[in-house]
């Protein structure tokens, strides 16, 4: 089953910040912000944290442990809140998280401290999925965009502020903060939860879990992850891992999609592989941007990492215009969106020649982040809007998974082709030049399409 919040027939509020809406979007947003500051920005604090655990042979391990099992934990939410309502999933993947970070936090040793990572990375999963079905449920879809605007500004902000200020805790206090002190911010955005996701009715249309998802989405990490370690370590025998990763990966995506995803099916498919194919083009390209400005044009790390700032307020600022426009033909802002990430990955490609400025980067990097906000908050409403009844949990979770098996294959992609083109003596420009024009080539596609995130006919 899954479940309402029965609205009265007044009409829906101008600001989601205000009335009935208030506490809880400021819950919402609270929740979001800290999953994606431990999502991305504890990269800073990891190698104190290695150190300090004599960890450093097990680096990559707290990353992958945190992907692998949040991949898990978005497909176990999705189909808990079809069954049973986001309620319950909700508060545990909060509990779930909590407990991660306290483990993490007091970890005496590596092997409890990559535990901790992992109890992180599912709760995480759980409870962003279950946060989109609550939207879905509680908001009128009149001010859904205006919600999506707040949760993208709520991921974006940590990824390019969170690493300086975990930088910050670690230098003045200890690592161990950066995951202790967030806890107590946990339950503030809890109990602002609390009184929504109590009036939630429940809805007999929901569908049944199928149990046997939770083995696919873990086939899809296995086969991500030999797919990514073979892109990092191109040899002969790394072919044997390509195919095992598109064995275990194929069969998965065909069981945790909606039908008719790799084909573009217009409607509910399309938009999500839309997600998949934005995020893939963006990060993907934004990968390997500080390594252009540092390698090429000589940048201090600081300075690299001005134009990721100038993105986030790129970004806040299409999420905040897409949650201003009218409910009909959505499908040209995720138009309009594509073209903009496509024409700033190129214009990334001009930046890695050295004889044009790197500063550059920054005014095209920040039009990518306004392409990214209109068509990836409008996504997060045509998911909603699109998925039938009793299945939004399930639609969610599909969602993540398109946007992070995407983004990753993309960025390994990336990796194979620099090598290669360095390998066959090519620069570091060269390289950076075939990688955008793919990514790019990606985002046109998306353009193209983009018709097809409208209801289907019928």
């Amino acid at each position: 089953m899954t479940a309402t919040v029965q609205h009265s027939g007044a009409a829906a509020p101008e600001s989601v910040f205000r009335g009935a809406y208030r506490a809880t979007t400021v819950g919402v947003v609270i929740v979001v912000t800290l999953v994606a500051f431990e999502a991305m920005a504890v990269a800073t604090a990891m190698p104190f944290a290695v150190r300090d655990l004599h960890g450093l042979a097990y680096y990559s391990w707290p990353f992958t442990a945190f992907f692998v099992s949040s991949v898990v934990g978005i497909v176990t939410s999705g189909d808990t809140a079809d069954r049973i309502g986001p309620t319950r999933p909700v508060i545990a993947g909060l509990v779930v998280f909590l407990a991660g970070l306290l483990v993490a936090g007091t970890a005496p040793g590596m092997a409890v401290f990559v535990a901790g990572r992992a109890v992180q990375g599912f709760g995480a999963g759980v409870v962003v999925v279950a946060l989109y079905v609550m939207i879905g449920h509680a908001y009128h879809d009149a001010v859904r965009p205006k919600v999506f605007a707040a949760v993208s500004a709520a991921w974006v902000l940590p990824s390019v502020l969170g690493p300086a200020l975990a930088g910050l805790v670690t230098e003045h206090l200890n690592w161990r903060w950066v995951f202790l002190g967030i806890a107590p911010l946990i339950v503030v955005g809890a109990a602002l939860l609390v009184p929504t996701l109590r009036r939630l009715v429940p809805d007999p249309a929901g569908r049944p879990g199928a149990a046997a998802r939770a083995l696919w989405s873990a086939a899809a990490a296995a086969g991500i992850l030999l797919l990514q370690y073979a892109g990092q370590r191109p040899r002969w025998v790394s072919l044997a891992m390509v195919a095992a990763g598109l064995a275990l990966l194929a069969p998965a995506l065909r069981r945790l999609l909606p039908a008719g995803t790799m084909r573009l099916r217009r409607g509910l498919p399309a938009v999500v592989a839309f997600r998949g194919m934005l995020g893939g083009a963006f990060f993907g390209a934004e990968a390997f941007l500080p390594l252009t400005l540092t390698t090429v044009h000589g940048f201090r790390p600081s300075q690299a990492g001005l134009p990721l700032t100038l993105t986030a307020v790129g970004w806040t600022a299409g999420s905040w215009w897409q949650g201003r426009q009218g409910s009909g033909e959505r499908h040209r802002l995720i138009r309009t969106g594509f073209v903009a990430v496509a024409l700033a990955v190129l214009g990334l490609a001009v930046v890695a020649q050295p004889a044009v400025n790197g500063w550059l980067a920054a005014p095209v990097w920040m039009a990518a982040g306004v392409g990214m906000g209109l068509a990836m908050s409008t996504i997060s409403v045509l998911v909603l809007r699109f998925a039938p009844p009793g299945q939004q949990g399930f639609a969610s979770s599909a969602l993540q998974i398109s946007d992070v098996l995407s983004a990753s294959l993309c960025v390994g992609l990336g990796g194979v082709v620099l090598g290669l083109v360095a390998r066959a003596g090519g620069s570091m420009s060269a390289g950076v030049v075939v990688v955008n024009g793919l990514l790019a080539a990606f985002a046109v596609t998306g353009a193209i399409f983009a018709g097809r995130a409208r209801a289907p006919r019928g």
